[in-house]
C-alpha cells in the first residue's frame, strides 16, 4: 500500500530558465550509446518542443518509450539512437509535447451516458429545449423515456413567462410529450426538470414532502413545476428504474456499460486526457472497471472515488477494494467521495447567508456533517483519502471543520493524508488560510469560474463574490495545492478550455476577477503533476520523466507561448497512453 510522503510544495517541479534546460538536456539519461537493437524503443517522438514539467530537465526535443514507460528524454540526436526497425517514429515538426492531461474531477460513466442522450449544453432558450424534445418524441415509441442533460437557465436569452424561481414550469414540455416520460438534467447535475408523465410515474403531487437534502419546487398554486433540486431527483430516478419498458438482461446491461466506457474514453482521448479522476462510483461499477482493467480494455487510467455506499458497506468492503496502480496503473481505488452541498446554479450550494437573488434560501445541506465525520474515521481506518464536494462558503467551512476535528480525534497528520475539497468554489476569507495550514488540497475546475462568472454576482452579491469566489491565485500564493479539471459532463472535458479559463479568467462578458489567474506554467502543473499528486501518482504520472508511464499529449500549437486569445483554438494531434498512440487527429 503506497502511503503519502512529502507535501507537493516540496517535490512539485518548477520551470527553470531555458539556458539551464539546455545544460541539463545535454546530460540526457540513457544517451546514444545506451541503446542496442534488443532494447530499441516502441515509440519515439522527435524534433519537437517537449515541456516535461520536471525541474531536472524542463525542456527537451524528443522522447523514447518502451513497454509503457519513458526510457529516455533529450535531444533529437540522442533519442534517434533508440530507433530500431520496429520503432514507430513521430516527427513533431516543432509541435508541443506535454505530459498527458489528467482530468482532476469528472464523472466517467456520466460522460459516457451523456453521449447517448440529448445534449442541451449549447441551447439558448427553453423553446429550443422543447423543440428538441418534440423531435425526440417523434422518433420514440410511446412510453419510451426521453432524457437529456446540460441545460442552464442562466445561458438562455430569456426566461419564459410564468417561470418560478427563474425556471419554467412543465406545461410546454408536457404538451409535446404526453405519452413519454421526459427527464432533463441541469448542467450542474444538481437538479433535473421533468414533465407531467414523470411526475405521475413518481407519484409527485403538491402534497409530496421534500426529501432530506432536496426540494420539489412548487408554483403559486402549490403544484409541482417540474423542477427537482438535489436529492429530489432521486424520486424521478426511482421511477425510471422501475419503469416496465426499461427492463434489460444482464448481457444488455454489460454491453451498455462497455459502450459507455468506450464513448467516455473516446471523448477523453480526443482532448488529450490520459488519466481521469472519477468522482464517484459504487462497488458494482468498480467491479466492472476491474474486469475491464484486467482485460486491458480501459481506454484511459482511472482514479476512482468510492461513492454511494452506506457506512456499513464501506466498513465491510473498503479493504477488499483498495487498489493502487492495478493493471499497469490503469485502475486505482483509494479514496472516498462525499457531498455536503449542492451547486450554485440551481441555488443548492450551502451558504453562510441567504442568496442575493433568493433571500428565502441559504442552499441545501445534502449530507449531515456527522455522517461525513464518520466517513472520515472510516477513511483513516482503511488508509483511504477523503474527497468532499463543497461549493458554498458554509459547505467549505463545515468540511474543513470536519477534517480538522477528526484528525485531532484520531491523532493523525492530516496533511500527509492529502484529503481534498472538491470544487472549493466559494470560501469565506477567514477559511482560505486554513487550506494551507491543514494541507488540504483544493480540487478546483478552472472552466467553472468563467462559465459561472456572468451570474455569480447575482447569486452571491458583489462583496461575497470578490472576497471568496474562485480564489485560484490567492490559494496558490498561500501554498495550497490546486488540481484542475472540468467536472465533465457538467462542462465539456476539454483541458484546453479549462487551461484557458485558468490563465485568462475570460467569460462571455469579460474577465472575471483576472487578478486570480494563474501563469501558464502554473496552470499546466495543475493539470499534470498536481493532479498526479492529488491521486498519490506523482512517482508514475504527471511529468515526462524517465521511468514514469509514457502518457503524453501533442498539441498543434504551443499554449505556453501563443497569444492568450489563440489558446482556445489549440487542438490535440496525438494522445499517447502507456506508450501507445490511442488518438490521432
Amino acid at each position: 500500500m503506497k502511503r503519502p510522503s512529502t507535501p507537493l510544495k516540496a517535490v512539485r517541479p518548477r520551470f527553470v530558465p531555458l539556458a539551464l534546460a539546455a545544460i541539463v538536456a545535454a546530460g540526457c539519461e540513457g544517451g546514444p550509446d545506451a541503446a542496442t537493437s534488443a532494447d530499441a524503443a516502441d515509440l519515439v517522438l522527435t524534433d519537437g518542443r517537449v515541456v516535461t514539467v520536471d525541474a531536472s530537465l524542463p525542456e527537451a526535443e524528443a522522447v523514447a518509450m518502451r513497454d509503457g514507460r519513458i526510457v529516455a528524454v533529450g535531444t533529437s540526436d540522442e533519442i534517434r539512437a533508440y530507433v530500431g526497425e520496429a520503432t514507430e517514429v513521430i516527427d513533431l515538426a516543432g509541435r508541443l509535447a506535454i505530459p498527458g492531461f489528467i482530468e482532476g474531477h469528472g464523472h466517467y460513466m456520466s460522460l459516457g451516458r451523456s453521449k447517448e442522450i440529448l445534449d442541451l449544453m449549447d441551447v439558448t432558450s427553453w423553446e429550443e429545449i422543447v423543440s428538441m424534445v418534440e423531435q425526440a418524441v417523434a422518433q420514440a415509441e410511446p412510453g419510451q423515456w426521453i432524457e437529456g442533460r446540460g441545460w442552464h437557465q442562466e445561458k438562455w436569452a430569456s426566461i419564459p413567462e410564468g417561470s418560478v424561481e427563474g425556471v419554467p414550469v412543465h406545461d410546454m414540455l408536457s404538451a409535446v410529450s404526453p405519452e413519454n416520460p421526459v427527464r432533463l438534467g441541469h448542467a450542474s447535475g444538481h437538479a433535473a426538470f421533468v414533465n407531467e408523465a414523470v411526475l405521475e410515474a413518481a407519484g409527485i403531487t403538491g402534497d409530496t414532502p421534500n426529501p432530506p437534502g432536496g426540494e420539489i419546487v412548487m408554483d403559486a398554486n402549490g403544484d409541482p413545476t417540474g423542477l427537482l433540486r438535489e436529492t429530489a431527483q432521486g424520486l424521478a430516478g426511482r421511477a425510471r428504474s422501475a419503469y416496465p419498458n426499461d427492463a434489460t438482461t444482464p448481457e444488455e446491461r454489460d454491453a451498455a456499460f462497455r459502450r459507455q466506457v468506450r464513448l467516455a474514453g473516446e471523448d477523453a482521448l480526443a482532448h488529450g486526457v490520459t488519466a481521469f479522476h472519477d468522482a464517484g462510483s459504487g462497488f458494482g461499477t468498480i467491479d466492472r472497471f476491474r474486469a475491464m482493467a484486467d482485460a486491458g480494455e480501459l481506454p484511459v487510467r482511472l482514479y476512482v472515488m468510492v461513492r454511494g455506499e452506506s457506512l456499513e458497506s464501506m466498513r465491510d468492503n473498503l479493504g477488499d477494494y483498495f487498489m493502487d496502480g492495478h493493471a499497469d496503473g490503469f485502475l486505482t481505488v483509494r479514496s472516498i467521495k462525499e457531498q455536503i452541498d449542492g451547486a450554485l446554479g440551481p441555488h443548492g450550494a450551502w451558504l453562510l447567508a441567504p442568496y442575493a437573488d433568493l433571500p428565502t434560501s441559504s442552499g441545501l445541506n445534502l449530507e449531515e456533517p456527522e455522517v461525513i465525520a464518520e466517513t472520515a474515521r472510516i477513511a483513516v481506518d482503511n488508509g483511504y483519502q477523503l474527497n468532499t464536494h463543497a461549493i458554498g462558503d458554509r459547505a467549505n467551512r463545515e468540511t474543513i471543520d470536519i477534517y480538522e476535528s477528526v484528525w485531532e480525534e484520531v491523532g493523525v497528520d492530516g496533511a500527509s493524508l492529502r484529503w481534498r475539497v472538491e470544487h472549493a468554489q466559494h470560501i469565506h476569507p477567514d477559511d482560505l488560510p486554513r487550506f494551507a495550514e491543514l494541507g488540504i488540497i483544493a480540487s478546483m475546475q478552472g472552466v467553472h469560474g468563467t462559465s459561472d462568472g456572468p451570474w455569480v454576482l447575482k447569486r452571491l452579491g458583489r462583496e461575497r463574490a470578490e472576497n471568496g469566489a474562485y480564489k485560484w491565485r490567492t490559494l496558490t500564493d498561500m501554498g495550497v495545492v490546486i488540481n484542475n479539471g472540468t467536472d465533465v459532463p457538467v462542462e465539456r472535458i476539454s483541458p484546453v478550455a479549462s487551461f484557458y479559463s485558468t490563465v485568462s479568467r475570460m467569460t462571455a462578458e469579460g474577465p472575471f476577477y483576472p487578478e486570480e489567474a494563474l501563469t501558464r506554467e502554473e496552470a499546466l502543473e495543475t493539470y499534470t503533476i498536481n493532479n498526479a499528486y492529488a491521486a498519490f501518482d506523482e512517482d508514475d504520472l504527471g511529468s515526462i520523466t524517465v521511468g514514469k508511464y509514457a502518457d503524453i499529449a501533442v498539441l498543434d500549437r504551443d499554449i505556453l507561448t501563443i497569444p492568450m486569445d489563440e489558446i482556445p483554438e489549440a487542438q490535440v494531434d496525438y494522445t499517447i497512453v502507456h506508450g501507445e498512440v490511442r488518438y490521432r487527429r
